[in-house]
């Protein structure tokens, strides 16, 4: 076969890439686009909506559930995505990949309807291989759905996603020049090449934590080709409940790229299943599901705080040259930050609670109660891989901390609830001290009124706090058993407790001194007392935390940031809706700005979403746009803000790990699966 120069694919790239946009404008003059209107059919988001009324599709085939290839004993951290339709193309691309410097697991989707001899691939650092056969529906992009449903892609870090092409419709074109054979070249020459093109790009990856996805140079396109797929992609992303700007379109024109594969794991979220793809048709060039499937990418990668590059980056930002040991098995590395998320102790019955709301009311009881308030809201939300758990058992928290550990969640901070020498609900953390369950933990202490309107205020009052029945100085001889246990959560040394509302203690700086003080002689050593970011108006902080005898404050969105409405006029919101529906996009944005001038004794916090209608049902509190994307983008940029600390001192809370009845769910829900997990696990290893 004759070598193919770089200089020569890119000067065949860029004539293709000319050709393919003059093709696409004709179809948009003369009125042509096959399968459009299929595939506004196909992502209706009504129709979606309707689909998830009752019982939901996998979204890839049942059978691949007992599928002896899978679970990976041991996968890899790169993972090359193989699409087959032409088998004959496939022995050059297995070629290529004898060059993979490090370890990579091959995952073939085959729509050929023919056997594929995957024992002719003999790369050195090839671990694993797994093929299944799938449907010629939705070209390349939806057998990758398919792999991302099942939860394939989920172990991986970073993806080399190919596929063989032809374009056997320009064959019929003779008023075009180039070929589909020349484009498919220059991909794989640029993206794969030989060793050294492939150790430049993994080292890019490994020295940008900002890379999100690299193409073939030049095939970088902006909002000049979006063709008839801007409407398609709007009604796809608004599952998200994502906003498209025109002119923010940048994508991967070719669908073959190196990503990091959180951009990938990310699109479980969309839900997307057979149905929301149009029957395949040799003539669908544009305006198809897949097409807007493929602009998507690129619009989330960008949403997720990654950049959309060409390799042409390799000439101009030179990475480490061994940068790309990284991504090989015998690496260790350290996380870049300690993730902190809240934990709900509420999932198990009490006898307070059947008092007060009935017999055998759990936080459950709320979540599955509620109903949506507007359309495509996310209610009720219910969970996946841990179920309706229960709180008494062990083996529950025996699966949190799989679920967090694999994602890098460095442990809990606990509500801890203590009326005037009264505990509630304190049996989770309790049993976790009395097991063996490896889970590191801290506390809040949440002195907050239990009220019926779920509110933390004075009226309607359950139990409330009362300082002057037994002092708050006594909550920390009651809570040191905890505070000694060996799974405690420390910062260099201090044990971390957090008080939720100091400014309601009287005179609080002489009761941390006296816990500082207890604290030592308990054998505890030194605390490291925090409060959480409340406004005054919550019996937050109104000075500085050393005023108080506090060694700093800890991030509790969506408090003490900006309520920005959110677009209520165009969601039909139900008549009997009483609440505030603001913008999760705008908090966001003013959180990062904030961080920019973050004092050091903040400890910074995001949260997934806010929506408390499971609590209050008509009367909610909502932030509207919360997706992974936008969440990874925030978790980011706290991780950037702490980066110069030392690295004990290098921790983001997140609200929350199981906050069911307020939307603020780390655990895999039946909408997002894992991918809010997954957004801690790639900001982690960035």
């Amino acid at each position: 076969m004759r070598r193919i120069t770089v200089a020569g694919v890119r000067r065949r790239l860029a004539r293709y890439r000319g050709i393919a946009k003059g093709v696409v404008v004709t179809y948009l003059q003369d009125g042509t686009l096959p399968g459009g209107e299929g595939a506004r059919a196909a992502v209706d988001f009504g129709a979606w909506l309707r689909r998830g009324a009752g019982r939901k599709a996998s979204g890839h085939p049942d059978s691949w559930r007992v599928d002896s290839q899978l679970p990976l004993e041991v996968p890899s951290r790169v993972a090359v995505l193989l699409h087959v339709f032409y088998p004959e193309l496939l022995p050059e691309l297995l070629r290529k990949l004898e060059a993979m410097p490090v370890e990579f697991d091959l995952i073939v989707t085959n729509s050929s309807g023919r056997p594929l001899d995957l024992d002719a691939c003999s790369a050195p650092m090839l671990r694993n291989t797994v093929s299944f056969d799938t449907e010629n529906r939705g070209r390349d992009i939806f057998p990758l759905v398919q792999v991302v449903n099942a939860g394939i892609l989920d172990p991986y870090e970073l993806v080399l996603k190919l596929h063989t092409k032809k374009s056997a419709w320009r064959t019929a074109r003779t008023d075009l020049e180039g070929s589909g054979d020349a484009w498919r070249a220059g991909f794989v020459e640029e993206l794969v090449g030989d060793g050294d093109r492939i150790r430049a790009i993994l080292s890019a990856f490994a020295d940008d934590p900002n890379l999100g996805l690299m193409t073939a140079e030049g095939n970088v396109m902006g909002p000049e080709h979006w063709g008839a797929d801007e409407p398609l992609t709007r009604e796809l992303l608004r599952r998200l409940e994502f906003d498209v700007v025109h002119d923010d379109l940048r994508f991967a024109a070719g669908s073959m790229y190196w990503v990091k594969a959180f951009v990938l794991q990310g699109l479980r979220a969309l839900n997307l299943t057979a149905v929301d793809f149009e029957d395949e048709h040799a003539s669908h060039i544009d305006g198809t599901t897949a097409h807007a499937l493929e602009r998507s990418i690129g619009i989330l990668t960008r949403e997720a705080g990654l950049t959309v590059e060409d390799s042409g980056r390799l000439h101009a930002q030179q990475a480490p040259e061994d940068a790309w040991a990284r991504f090989a098995l015998a690496t260790t590395r350290t996380p870049a930050a300690r993730f902190v998320p809240f934990y709900l102790p509420q999932f198990h019955p009490t006898v307070e609670n059947d008092i007060w709301w009935g017999k055998g009311f759990t936080e459950w009881t709320n979540v599955t109660a509620a109903r949506p308030v507007y359309r495509g809201q996310h209610q009720p939300r219910f969970p996946t891989e841990l179920g309706f758990y229960d709180l008494r058992l062990d083996a529950v928290r025996e699966q949190q901390r799989e679920l967090a550990t694999e994602h890098e969640i460095a442990g809990f901070m606990y509500y801890h609830y203590w009326f005037a020498g009264r505990q509630l609900l304190e049996l989770p953390v309790n049993k976790l001290v009395a097991g063996d369950v490896e889970q590191p933990f801290c506390l809040m202490w949440a002195n907050e009124n239990w009220t019926r309107r779920w509110d933390g205020r004075s009226s309607d009052v359950l139990i409330g706090q009362n300082y002057d029945e037994v002092p708050a100085e006594q909550f920390i001889d009651d809570v040191a058993p905890l505070l000694s246990d060996h799974r405690y959560l420390r910062v260099s040394g201090r044990a971390v407790l957090a008080i939720y509302r100091p400014g309601q203690i009287p005179d609080f700086p002489a009761v941390a001194a006296t816990w500082r003080e207890r604290a030592r002689a308990a054998g505890i050593g030194e605390l490291l007392l925090l409060s959480v970011n409340v406004a005054e108006e919550f019996d937050g902080l109104a000075s500085q935390p050393s005023d108080y005898g506090l060694d700093g404050t800890l991030g509790f969105p969506p408090h003490n940031l900006s309520w920005v409405a959110g677009p209520a006029e165009r969601l039909s919101l139900d008549p009997a809706f009483r609440g505030n529906l603001m913008s999760y996009g705008a908090l966001v944005t003013e959180a990062i700005k904030k961080l920019r001038t973050m004092p050091d004794d903040f400890y910074p916090g995001v949260m997934v979403t806010f929506d408390n209608t499971a609590r209050r049902q008509w009367r909610p509190d909502i932030w509207y746009g919360s997706n992974p994307f936008t969440f990874r983008r925030w978790l980011a940029e706290c991780v950037h803000a702490v980066a110069h600390r030392p690295a004990q001192e290098r921790i983001v809370f997140i609200n929350a790990w199981n906050e069911w009845a307020e939307g603020a769910i780390l655990e895999p829900t039946d909408r997002f699966g894992r991918t809010y997990l997954q957004a801690v696990r790639d900001v982690a290893r960035s």
